[in-house]
């Protein structure tokens, strides 16, 4: 009995030392890692992002950075996104305190409204049985709506640039429904944002499929006018049915 408890030690040692040997992940990182695995498997291309720094700061170098803990990491964000498990699992382990940021324009769009707009926009489109995909809420008073993309790589002719309604870098200047698509990026979920307690998360998360945009528009772009006290009509005229 004294071998076999020997034996049950040694196997105890081995076990703790396995364990201390592994990579520290989704333990106690709020289900972290799962939700971007869960995002990529959705087809949403990810890449690392900066995240808070004590002060309102923001993690990266930039004095006065203008989008802190929003902007991606690396210059190269748009060659470097991926949905690839592997790739996405190193990041995640290796920068544990990094925001994720998803590329739009290549697999999906992002509606990005504001939020009491987009809850009322929401609540509209459920009730009439329309198919919404996933909705994140940020805490900077957004409302994001993942959509399937309506320019491809294969439509070279017909994309239509974020830069043509604005850029991430100049938000601020487009307090009503912003359309990213090529050449832009939102942060996905979970990701923080400089503030107390500040973040972003999912509403209705990736397993809902995504929808075209075209079915959301008209519903988000009337809630956008209402709550701006606009004419819907004059909303309408800033988007193309066809890119």
């Amino acid at each position: 009995m004294s071998a076999e408890f020997g034996d049950r030690g040694l196997q105890g040692k081995l076990s703790r030392w396995l364990r201390g040997r592994r990579p520290q992940q989704t333990a106690d990182d709020g289900g972290r890692e799962a939700l971007l695995l869960a995002a990529a498997s959705a087809g949403l291309p990810l890449a690392p992002a900066a995240h808070p720094a004590p002060g309102y700061r923001c993690s990266c170098d930039r004095v006065g950075c203008p989008t802190p803990a929003q902007h991606p990491v690396s210059f190269a964000w748009q060659t470097q996104s991926t949905t690839d498990r592997a790739q996405i699992e190193r990041w995640a382990r290796n920068q544990p305190q990094a925001n994720f940021i998803t590329a739009t324009g290549m697999v999906h769009d992002v509606l990005d409204v504001p939020l009491e707009a987009g809850r009322e926009a929401l609540g509209r489109l459920l009730d009439a049985g329309v198919e919404v995909g996933p909705v994140a809420e940020s805490d900077n008073g957004r409302l994001l709506f993942f959509t399937l993309t309506r320019g491809t790589p294969e439509d070279e002719d017909e994309w239509w640039p974020c830069e043509l309604d604005c850029h991430p870098e100049t938000m601020d200047e487009h307090p009503g429904l912003r359309w990213h698509c090529r050449g832009s990026y939102v942060l996905v979920p979970p990701a923080r944002l400089s503030g107390d307690d500040q973040s972003v998360r999912w509403v209705r998360g990736t397993e809902h499929p995504l929808p075209d945009p075209l079915s959301l528009l008209e519903v988000l772009t009337d809630s956008c006018a209402r709550h701006a006290g606009q004419e819907s009509d004059h909303a309408h005229t800033a988007w193309p049915s066809r890119r």
